[in-house]
This record gives structure tokens, C-alpha cells and sequence, in this order.
């Protein structure tokens, strides 16, 4: 089933138009005999590419381009690396349905300017962050408050080069839900030591982002 219904593709159409500033690549991971997710998150990203004239779409196979998956960080499918004038660390895994679409779609307008309207306090206090840190929003696509937390996250890593941050669709990916003991979300993992639920404001997750740092000897996850 199309993600993108044909009655919202002029609005849309019109929204990027209005919206874009720079280009923006998605680099979409899947696998040849590909799975409902996978087939489906693939039509996303190639009907974007046809909306758009700024977004370009890249198809690649996980097994037979695995070095190039291995050099973006892929390690599951269906996969979207999110790129502009260069990698901002963006990942989705699993496809960005329901109330992430809406995410999906300001990151890329985010993306191909290359900055958010973070406050500048929250800047200050980022440029803190000097160490790498990988951030995981679990997300369900029904919830409401789940693209909210991943839009911090992606924010959040577009203006800090050390951070990178994850989508990840549990409904896809039950180990990973199995795994964080994920009972409700969004639920957001920081370089496998520090956790929360909710959709906290940027503040918050920056000052959990230096708790993790400062942890980071004593990971909770094995």
C-alpha cells in the first residue's frame, strides 16, 4: 500500500516546493526478495524523488551493497539514510508511517538547510557534546508523542556532528522493543547507558546526553 496517497501528493508537492532550500539525499536500504516494510518504505522514497525535484533517491540491496551500508552504520532494514550537504547522522529504520511521516517530512526540510530552529541555549549547551553519542527513539507509528521525540533527536544531531539518531519502528523490530524492555513509548536510548520515556523538551535530552557521557564507563546493556 502506498504511503503517499495521490490525493495528498499536490500538497505536498507544494509543501516541499515552498519549504526545501538545498538538496537532499535518501539513501533507502532493502533486500531483493523484500519484505511488506521493505517494498512499501522503498515506494516512499522513490515517490519523493518524483514529487520533488530537490530530492534525489538512492535503492540499494543491504547484502550486495553491504560495504556501503557497513560505511553509513546500516545494520538492519528497511533503512534511510537522510542526507544533505553532508551526513547529518539521520537514520530511520523501519518505514516512517502514520504520525512520523509528518516527522520525516520536516526533517527533510531541516536537512536541506542544514540547521533547526533550536534555541540558542540549547545550542550553547550542545556544544558541550565533544564525544560521540548515538541516540535510538523507539517508536510506534499511532503514537502521537513518538515523532515529537524523534524530531528532537534529528535536531539535535544536525547541530552537533558528534551526535547520531535513530527512528526505530518497534512493530518492525520486536528484538530491539525485546531488547531496551521497551513497555511504552517513544522510548529513547543514549549510547546504551542512559534511557528515558517521553517526548522531553530538547532540554532535557541534552542534559541526558551529558549524563550519558559522563556514565559511559558503566553501560546498562551488554
Amino acid at each position: 500500500m502506498a504511503l503517499i496517497q495521490e490525493s495528498d501528493k499536490e500538497k505536498l508537492k507544494a509543501k516541499l516546493a515552498e519549504s526545501l532550500e538545498g538538496n537532499v539525499k535518501l539513501v533507502m536500504f532493502t533486500q531483493e526478495n523484500e519484505c511488506q516494510f521493505c517494498a512499501d518504505t522503498r515506494g516512499m522514497v522513490e515517490d519523493l524523488a518524483k514529487i520533488s525535484p530537490k530530492i534525489e533517491s538512492e535503492v540499494h540491496d543491504f547484502v550486495k551493497d553491504g560495504k556501503l551500508a557497513k560505511s553509513y552504520g546500516v545494520k538492519m532494514i528497511p533503512a534511510i539514510v537522510m542526507l544533505g550537504k553532508k551526513d547529518y547522522g539521520i537514520r530511520y529504520y523501519g518505514i516512517p508511517s502514520g504520525y512520523e511521516f509528518a516527522s520525516f517530512q520536516e526533517d527533510l526540510i531541516d536537512v536541506s538547510r542544514g540547521k533547526t530552529d533550536l534555541s540558542d541555549d540549547v545550542r550553547k549547551k550542545l556544544a558541550e557534546v565533544k564525544k560521540p553519542v548515538h541516540i535510538q527513539v523507539l517508536v510506534t507509528p499511532t503514537c502521537p508523542y513518538c515523532s515529537m521525540a524523534v524530531r528532537t533527536a534529528h535536531k539535535l544531531a544536525i547541530e552537533n556532528e558528534h551526535i547520531k539518531a535513530d527512528m526505530v519502528e518497534m512493530v518492525e523490530f520486536p528484538h530491539i522493543a525485546q531488547r531496551y524492555m521497551a513497555m511504552s513509548v517513544p522510548k529513547i536510548i543514549i549510547n546504551e547507558v542512559v534511557d528515558f520515556v517521553g517526548a522531553q523538551p530538547p532540554e532535557h535530552f541534552v542534559e541526558e546526553i551529558l549524563r550519558a557521557l559522563r556514565t559511559g564507563d558503566n553501560p546498562m546493556y551488554s
